[in-house]
């Protein structure tokens, strides 16, 4: 290996690992926040990708279909939950009604603007914002369906419902967007030559984003009420509640920042990769080994341990590319062994 190719394995290692720290960030916040491991993260990685490059086709986006039928469950719930509660307290007239303006209203406003918007010769910028648009509201409902209702049960019987959830977003992704894959458009195809190495302008643009993306949430964490809010929970759930710091609302933001941040690591890569209804899958995995790297608990170590896992699947890819996975995932091993020997355990956990 010379230096011009060790220099181009690493630029794709860094693009490659600032998407996995999106991701990892992304199931960090999550698990601190909810104790839930978001197995369907990657989900959210196609459906960003798909329904993009649906838009730059001039295809009507089938993502709205997903998003107008669960909003619909999720306000019969609203209104069952409601229904069952009346007995103790009033029905809750004003919260159903945010709901309805949330899960129905909301998703037959996509509908139209879907119908009759030309988003085919609109910005990329105009075309990403309707994306998140369209996918953040749909992980609003998947956790107002599948975990609010088991929001204080243990570790185990969450991980067993996100693995459920998991297989029930990946059929749904089948039912909406097919088998086919899809590219999006390139951001830009500028190049610039730099010690006779080419750097592809793509590959800042990815690596701009997610830097601008990780600041972004630093800021929302340090510097806003509702970030410390999510902060507070993360470090204790009851003692959040207590203070009155709503548990359930933190849950709802924390999936809705997942799920933005899954949509848009899947529109960084769609220029340069094709990705179909289930590529996210192992994306997500990859960013699940850096979250573990960090203990799912510190995004600063999630981050790195993403850049890692990116610049070794970049090399491995170069020497074993058989087995380039399999040393990638390997590596949670003495990650988890690590851990376990440095933490003390007691018999009851």
């Amino acid at each position: 290996m010379d230096f011009g190719i060790a220099v181009i394995l690493a630029q794709d290692g860094i693009t490659n690992g600032a998407v996995y720290a999106l991701l990892a960030m992304a199931l960090v916040l999550v698990f601190s926040v909810t104790r839930i491991i978001f197995l369907a993260q990657g989900e959210f990685v196609g459906f960003g990708a798909l329904t993009l490059a649906g838009l730059q086709s001039g295809h009507f986006p089938r993502l709205v279909w997903l998003l107008m039928a669960l909003g619909l469950l999720s306000f019969c719930v609203d209104v069952v939950a409601g229904l069952q509660q009346r007995r103790h307290k009033p029905f809750p007239v004003a919260r159903i009604g945010r709901r309805a303006i949330e899960n129905i209203a909301y998703p037959a406003g996509m509908w139209v603007a879907s119908m009759a918007v030309p988003w085919q010769g609109m910005p990329m910028a105009v075309q990403i914002v309707f994306v998140l648009m369209l996918t953040v509201p749909i992980g609003l409902s998947i956790y107002r369906l599948a975990y609010q209702p088991v929001a204080e049960a243990s570790v185990l019987v969450l991980i067993i419902v996100s693995v459920a959830v998991h297989f029930a977003t990946l059929c749904l992704g089948l039912l909406v967007f097919g088998p086919e894959g899809s590219r999006t458009d390139p951001f830009t195809d500028w190049v610039v030559s730099a010690g006779g190495v080419d750097v592809a302008g793509q590959s800042l643009v990815v690596i701009a984003v997610a830097t601008g993306l990780i600041g972004l949430l630093y800021a929302f964490f340090e510097r806003t009420l509702k970030g410390k809010a999510l902060r507070a929970t993360a470090v204790n759930r009851n003692g959040a509640r207590l203070v009155g710091i709503g548990t359930v609302q933190a849950g709802r933001l924390a999936f809705a920042l997942a799920t933005g941040l899954g949509a848009l690591a899947g529109i960084l890569i769609g220029p340069m990769n094709t990705v179909q209804y289930d590529t996210g899958f192992v994306v997500a995995l990859k960013g699940f080994v850096a979250a573990i790297i960090g203990g799912l608990a510190s995004y600063p170590l999630a981050a790195a341990g993403a850049l890692l896992v990116g610049l070794l699947e970049s090399y491995s890819s170069f020497w074993h590319s058989a087995y380039k996975e399999v040393i990638v995932f390997t590596l949670i091993l003495p990650v988890l062994a690590w851990r376990s020997l440095r933490s003390p355990h007691s018999d009851e956990e």
